[in-house]
Parts: C-alpha cells; sequence; structure tokens
C-alpha cells in the first residue's frame, strides 16, 4: 500500500513537472511571436545619392553614414519596446517623425561637408529622410556602406575649388599723400589687405553653406561696407593737409568673385609714395594748406579807466586765444564734412564767443566810465583760404 501511494505521487508530481515546461515552452513561444512581429522602419539608401565623394570629406562622410545605420538601429529597438503603447499615431510621432528630423539633419551635414571640397550634392533631402514602415518586421533596408568612393583629385581640385574675392586697388587711386597723412593711409591699405583675407578664409570655411544669395548676403556685402569705411577715412587722412581726393568710393569698395579660387588682386602695397614739400609749386602742401580765420581788430576803444584795465587786457587776449582754437580746429578738419562745414562748426561758434567777450569789455569799461556801444560788429570773422 505505501509503495503504490509513493509512486503515484511520482507520476503526479512528473504530471505537474511536465505541465510546467510545456507552458513554460509556451510562453518562449510566445516571447519569441511577439518580437518578431514588431515592426521595423525601412529607409532610402544615402550613400549612392552621394556620388563620388571628395577625400578631404570621406572620414565625415562615413562618420554620418555610420549614424544613419546607428539612429535606424535605435528606432527599431523603440519599436520593439513600445510595442502596444500609444494611440494610432505613436509609431509616426514618437518614432518615424524624431528618426527623419535627425536623418534630415545628418544628410545636410554630409552634403555641406561635400560642398567644401567639390560642387555640393543636389539631393532629394526630404525623400531620402523619409523613413516607412515594415509591419510584422523584416525588409529592412540594408545598411549604409562603412566606405564610400573618392573623388578623382584633380577633378576635386578643379571643381571644388574655394571661391576668392577680387577687390579694385585703391594705394594708386589715392594719388601723392601728404607726409603727415601717410602713415594713417598705409596702416588703413593694410587693414584693406586683412579685409580680403578674412573674406577669402570665410568662403573656403563656408563652401557649400546657406542659399543663392549666402556669398553676396553674408561676405561680399559686409565687405564693401568694410571698405567703404576704410577708403573714405583715407580720403579724410589726406584731406587735413591736401586736396582731399575725389573717389569713385562705391566703385573701389564692391569686390566681385573669382569662381574656383585664383585671380585675386595684387594686395594693396604696404607702402604709397609721399608728396612733395609745401613751398613747391603745385605740391599738396600749397594744395592742402588750411585756411586760418580773418577778424577784425578791436579799434576805437576809448580811454580805459584803470580800474577796467585789467578785466579789459584778460578779454582782449581770449579774443586772440579763440583766433587760435579756430585756426586749430581748421587744420585739424580739413576735408571733413560739407559744404557748410567750416561756418557751422568754426566761424558761426567762434562770431558767439567774441560776440560774448565784446560784450564783457563793454560792461568792464561801463562800469567806470560811459559805456562805449557797438564792439559786436568786431564779432565776425572771415575766413583766409
Amino acid at each position: 500500500m505505501i509503495s503504490s501511494r509513493t509512486t503515484a505521487r511520482r507520476w503526479q508530481i512528473a504530471g505537474v513537472g511536465a505541465v510546467a515546461v510545456a507552458l513554460v515552452g509556451v510562453g518562449l513561444g510566445v516571447a519569441s511571436a511577439d518580437e518578431t512581429s514588431a515592426p521595423t522602419v525601412s529607409c532610402p539608401a544615402v550613400a549612392g545619392a552621394l556620388g563620388a565623394v571628395p577625400a578631404r570629406a570621406t572620414a565625415e562622410i562615413e562618420r554620418n553614414l555610420a549614424l544613419l545605420n546607428t539612429q535606424i538601429a535605435e528606432a527599431n529597438k523603440r519599436l520593439v519596446t513600445s510595442a502596444g503603447e500609444g494611440g494610432p499615431n505613436f509609431i509616426q510621432n514618437a518614432i518615424l517623425g524624431p528618426l527623419k528630423d535627425k536623418r534630415v539633419a545628418t544628410i545636410n551635414r554630409m552634403a555641406t561637408a561635400i560642398g567644401r571640397s567639390a560642387p555640393k550634392p543636389n539631393l532629394d533631402v526630404n525623400g531620402l529622410a523619409t523613413c516607412s514602415l515594415n509591419q510584422n518586421g523584416g525588409g529592412v533596408a540594408a545598411p549604409e556602406p562603412a566606405q564610400v568612393p573618392a573623388a578623382d583629385p584633380a577633378e576635386e581640385d578643379a571643381a571644388g575649388a574655394a571661391p576668392t574675392v577680387n577687390c579694385p586697388a585703391v594705394a594708386g587711386a589715392l594719388g601723392a599723400v601728404p607726409a603727415q597723412a601717410q602713415a594713417e593711409i598705409e596702416r588703413n591699405l593694410a587693414l584693406l589687405n586683412t579685409q580680403i583675407a578674412e573674406a577669402n578664409k570665410r568662403l573656403a570655411s563656408s563652401v557649400g553653406e546657406g542659399g543663392p544669395n549666402f556669398i553676396q548676403n553674408a561676405i561680399l556685402g559686409p565687405l564693401k561696407d568694410k571698405r567703404v569705411a576704410t577708403i573714405n577715412r583715407m580720403a579724410t587722412a589726406i584731406g587735413r593737409n591736401a586736396a582731399k581726393p575725389v573717389l569713385d568710393v562705391n566703385g573701389l569698395a564692391t569686390c566681385s568673385l573669382n569662381q574656383n579660387g585664383g585671380g585675386v588682386a595684387a594686395p594693396e602695397p604696404t607702402a604709397v609714395p609721399a608728396a612733395g614739400n609745401a613751398g613747391n609749386a603745385g605740391n599738396a602742401g600749397n594744395a592742402g594748406a588750411a585756411p586760418t580765420v580773418n577778424c577784425p581788430a578791436v579799434t576805437g576803444l576809448p580811454v580805459i579807466p584803470a580800474q577796467a584795465a585789467a578785466e579789459v587786457t584778460r578779454n582782449l587776449e581770449l579774443l586772440d586765444t579763440q583766433i587760435a582754437e579756430a585756426n586749430k580746429r581748421l587744420a585739424s578738419t580739413v576735408g571733413e564734412g560739407g559744404p557748410n562745414f567750416i561756418q557751422n562748426a568754426i566761424l558761426g561758434p567762434l562770431e558767439d564767443k567774441r560776440f560774448a567777450v565784446l560784450n564783457r569789455i563793454e560792461t568792464a569799461i561801463g562800469r567806470a566810465a560811459a559805456k562805449p556801444e557797438g564792439l559786436e560788429r568786431f564779432a565776425p570773422c572771415s575766413l583766409n583760404k
């Protein structure tokens, strides 16, 4: 009896174990079926659309092609781990949409990398970036290759050289430069060379960037603005000591583009010819001598009372100081401003100052004697060209 019961129990245990194993096997089978039923993404191949890749861009292109593969693998993993999540648009909004955005950025980086050394490829970025869905798995596009064909170096150099700017020479248009302005002129000519070098560097580093107007708006336009300011400074510097040169500033400031490099105009010289010394016929010293003010002498004053003598003397000396200051201002601003600059900025203010001083002289005398009238007639000054 004992043996019979023991045997029955053993069969029961064995039966339970068999059922458990069977259930585990069913569970594994279900899990495997679930995994294989997860959809996968199918993305267009990009490498073949790029064409031959310049040697200088090969490493960057291959890194980005590998990144495309990583992005696909991450999307497929997300499809498996999120099976059954979200609503009907979950996969599009949470997986396929973000995947497309990543691919757009990656494909654009590759086009830009190629464009720095060769013609930028005209890619259907939207089409290449858009991935579809393989329901129930399978059908994933072959991974992007780890290597790409290199372009012929000769063709690459001929087709992909960065353009350079070609700017008109300025130094020759300035004429003879007064010795007093020479250092400033040479500094600004060197600055023109620096501006050209910076523009060429920007052209080389931005090949393939932007739209059709990128170079004009981001490089040539700002370069022209800088050159206008520099050329105007040189004309003003010369005009302080000689006749201000009449320059075609717009023409001299406007630079064109040499496609595929080369053809850059010779750099501006770092030294310019100096004009002759003042006193030689026709030289810049005579042509550009600063004008001076011509103010009437204060005459017809009555006998000055002793009490007012010191104050009257101080004010007469002040009139001389004002004339000296005006002459100094005329010398330092030659070539500045428009046709009314001297009148508005120098002669007008000088007349106002003289008017006030002459009034003070009248008042000082009038405190101790008969006040003289009409000294204001000595206030206006003219100009000695």
